[in-house]
């Protein structure tokens, strides 16, 4: 068989992958980017030719163009007089109940007995009754919901080799465990299904270039892997039009219960490759087989190839999984004592199963770092190369590992071995007050006793990152300073959500540079002639992994330890604790379904409004339901993520003035000092400056006004005299907050990318102390931003006029980009014990501005 190119009729081809290399050196199709992390006008795409995701009917037959959707995902909703069924539910309110109980409230059974026995009391004298006798009756009504369903198999497994001649055998040679599995092409038709992923999934493997022409990689499927697999596969000619669909894994021990016995369980999960990375850190749920068609929650079936994609695991989990030594490299034969040298050669199954023939037990061990007991799960899977596939780890390899284990450990034993025990701790405390002291900032977790704390979190760690550079400045040389700011910018760098081929040039020379500097820990005696960790030579090997698998923060561990509560944790708090696995599936079974069937008739508007709203205007003829594709959602919350659509950026003031005037001319947010008035501001500008202590804010006011009507005027408000500014005539009213919202998929966020901080300048915050907010103004928007310094975070101070005041000015609500995180430069000297962190702005003469306030501030700075 030949393959033809349609641009080049007379050029034919043995293989279909010798036709995609031809079409995409001579014929690219640079179509704009549908994806949702990279702006279209600025960055184009190349789709492949034939893993191109043609939509079909149910029988795989393809559809012309511009078909509509050939199934409704809520078909399964039977409909009866026009309205829909709640089936297997009888009412809205029944099943707000049943899901109000155990999906919510978690509720025991002897409280959802409790709770019929009260309903049923409750409609007795009315001749009714509740649709359930008992708690077991709910439950069966919940095991018959057919959406989302995935039912467990149970298998008991056992050693049955050969057991060792002398001594007593290890125990789990003779232990009997329970497996638990189920078809994980229906657990992957579910995910597929749900409404929830239809604008959040890239059905093709794509190549983007930003508009200088240079590659970006952010989604899986924008990635090398993805397109390598696509084109293996197009050489059978029956897969073009098909969907390629990676499949995720993940893996990761948790412990329930220490009081109990360390009880511990070893789930493994799973996501369609297709998501995109913003979908799958929003949503926790979220060989080779032959064509298929699978269903699509866009209301079109597809035939769909599936195979093994990334898999995540932390660096215990790799060495079972790559079959290595512990502290070896599960990618490279490096060397475990010169982890970092030069010349380590990838590890791949063909060269391990060759030493395994070539080599006994002990020198596999020994030399090569390979274990003979142990075969990689993947050992038979003709395309997955286990060393390939493991994804890096943000979380335990850069913030855990090299940040909180290494970096701050080694900073403290330098503390101690320059100043010794007594006099490092004084230090250890001065970092502390610091980090305690400060200032606010939207989302910043608190540290109110410093970093001294017993149990670190993932979270915990990310927190202290944004801070503890600006705490330790002055205390240490400056090239601990310079090291910890390299290692900083490469862990940012690594977590954004798209990613350049500029980006991976800084990540590379931000890891040189962390190299170069982290000689300090040896110089100064706290690290011995070398440095060979298994967790930060991890890092050497994240450019290549990007440019296989794209962005890390979609294929970090920290998304399946967040699985961990709802899938082990709770369930197991759910169960009596006697042989909890099966009691425990059965419980995350009965919570898919609701959740399934929640999507179901939210997508029909069925759960718009309050039981009792929702039942008044079915009594009174209302129908509150819509069809699927007309139904639309607003899960916006009161702050952090938050869905679409995709803007660069908004500000917008609060709904509620805090003087109650709604006849408004004017507004401004209040950002100086001023007393700790509550509420009850006067109504005009005059009062108001009076009230706020600020007797230059009609002034100001007046010129501000000036410049907006008179943009283009040869004379600025400043060289006018003020009676010829306008004045403010009529009331005004006085807000304590905005709220910005901009596009920062990097971040926790919504699906679209989308964020949103409050922006606060309060006299009385929480009733304790005032709230200062300091914010980015945008004054020249052609010239370029700040630039890093030694710390990599520019230095400022409070502006003063040649008479000695401060600046003052009124500026335009359009004109602030978005909060900035101002860090005390607090220098060598030692903070008092008692300065509290709304002080800080005051207390101190100059600022670092903080790059590491959060992932979209580091590339807003860079």
């Amino acid at each position: 068989m030949s393959y033809r190119c349609p641009d080049c009729p007379r050029r034919n081809f043995r293989s279909s992958r010798g036709l995609t290399q031809h079409r995409n050196a001579h014929h690219r199709d640079l179509s704009p980017v549908s994806d949702p992390d990279e702006n279209p006008a600025t960055s184009t795409t190349v789709l492949h030719p034939f893993l191109n995701a043609k939509p079909c009917d149910v029988n795989g037959r393809y559809l012309p163009p511009s078909s509509p959707p050939s199934f409704d995902p809520t078909a399964h909703l039977d409909t009866s007089d026009d309205r829909p069924s709640w089936r297997p539910f009888n009412s809205r309110k029944d099943f707000d109940f049943a899901y109000f109980h155990f999906v919510e409230a978690q509720s025991s059974e002897s409280q959802v007995n409790k709770a019929l026995d009260i309903w049923a009391a409750q409609v007795y004298e009315y001749g009714g009754k509740p649709p359930w006798q008992n708690a077991k009756d709910l439950y069966h009504t919940i095991d018959s919901i057919q959406a989302g369903d995935a039912p467990w198999k149970a298998y008991k497994i056992k050693y049955t080799g050969p057991l060792p001649a002398n001594g007593t055998p290890p125990k789990w040679m003779t232990e009997t465990y329970e497996l638990c599995t189920r078809d994980t092409e229906t657990v992957l038709r579910n995910q597929l299904e749900s409404p929830e992923f239809r604008d959040a999934m890239n059905l093709v493997p794509y190549r983007q270039f930003n508009k200088e022409g240079h590659r970006l990689w952010s989604n899986l499927m924008s990635a090398d892997w993805a397109w390598k697999q696509a084109n293996m596969i197009s050489d059978d000619v029956s897969t073009h039009g098909a969907t390629f669909i990676p499949v995720i894994a993940g893996s990761d021990k948790t412990t329930v219960s220490v009081a109990t016995g360390h009880q511990e369980f070893h789930p493994v999960y799973m996501s369609p490759g297709v998501l995109t990375n913003t979908a799958r850190r929003a949503h926790g749920n979220a060989g080779m087989t032959t064509p298929r068609v699978v269903q699509f929650a866009d209301g079109h079936f597809r035939r769909a190839v599936f195979g093994l994609g990334p898999y995540i695991a932390d660096y215990p989990e790799q060495v079972w999984l790559s079959g290595i030594v512990q502290g070896w490299c599960p990618k490279c034969d490096a060397r475990p004592e010169k982890l970092d040298a030069s010349g380590a050669l990838p590890r791949s199954p063909a060269k391990t199963a060759y030493l395994k023939q070539s080599f006994p037990a002990s020198t596999l061990w020994s030399d090569f770092g390979v274990r003979s007991d142990v075969l990689p799960f993947t050992h038979r899977f003709p395309r997955a190369n286990i060393h390939d596939l493991l994804s890096p780890d943000l979380l335990h390899q850069v913030i855990k590992g090299t940040f909180k284990d290494h970096i701050v450990t080694w900073v403290n034993e330098y503390l101690h071995l320059k100043h010794g025990e007594a006099g490092g701790n004084v230090i250890i405390d001065d970092i502390d007050r610091r980090i305690s002291a400060v200032p606010i900032f939207a989302g910043l977790r608190r540290f109110p006793d410093g970093r001294d704390f017993s149990q670190w979190t993932g979270d915990d760690s990310k927190a202290l990152m944004k801070v503890y550079l600006a705490a330790i400045s002055g205390h240490v040389p400056p090239a601990m300073v310079k090291c910890l700011a390299a290692f900083l910018d490469f862990c940012y760098l690594a977590r954004r959500n798209v990613i350049s081929a500029n980006t991976l040039s800084q990540l590379e020379s931000a890891l040189a540079r962390f190299h170069v500097y982290r000689q300090i820990f040896i110089d100064e005696g706290v690290r011995e002639s070398d440095i060979s960790l298994p967790r930060q030579h991890s890092l050497k090997h994240y450019s290549r992994s990007i440019r296989l698998f794209g962005s890390p923060n979609g294929l970090c561990s920290s998304i399946t330890e967040s699985k961990h509560i709802k899938a082990v944790k709770i369930p197991w708090r759910r169960s009596n604790r006697f042989n909890a696995l099966l009691q425990m599936l059965r419980t995350n079974c009965r919570l898919d379904k609701m959740a399934t069937i929640y999507e179901a008739f939210a997508a029909r508007n069925m759960m718009e409004g309050s039981t009792l709203s929702y039942t008044v205007r079915v009594l009174e003829g209302d129908d509150p339901s819509t069809p699927f594709f007309e139904a639309h959602e607003n899960n916006e919350e009161d702050g952090g993520p938050i869905m679409g659509p995709k803007v660069l950026s908004s500000i917008q003031l609060a709904k509620t003035p805090r003087n109650f005037f709604f006849a408004i001319f004017f507004w401004f947010l209040v950002a100086d000092l001023c007393p700790n008035i509550e509420r009850g501001y006067p109504n005009t500008l005059d009062d108001v400056a009076r009230d706020i202590d600020q007797p230059r804010l009609p002034e100001l006011t007046r010129r501000f006004l000036y410049d907006q009507l008179n943009p283009v005027a040869a004379l600025s408000s400043a060289d006018v005299e003020l009676e010829q500014c306008p004045r403010v005539p009529g009331p005004i009213s006085v807000f304590h907050s905005a709220v910005a919202q901009f596009y920062a998929p990097s971040d926790l966020c919504g699906d679209g990318g989308m964020r949103r901080e409050f922006i606060r300048s309060c006299p009385l915050w929480r009733g304790e102390h005032p709230r200062r907010d300091t914010v980015f103004i945008t004054t020249h928007s052609e010239e370029e931003g700040m630039h890093g310094m030694v710390t990599g975070m520019w230095v400022v101070k409070p502006e003063y006029t040649p008479s000695g005041r401060r600046s003052l000015a009124v500026v335009h609500l359009d004109s602030i980009a978005r909060v900035a995180h101002l860090l005390p430069v607090y220098g060598p000297s030692v903070l008092p014990e008692d300065l509290h962190f709304s002080q800080s702005l005051d207390a101190f003469r100059a600022f670092y501005v903080s790059r590491y306030a959060d992932h979209h501030m580091h590339e807003f700075l860079a």
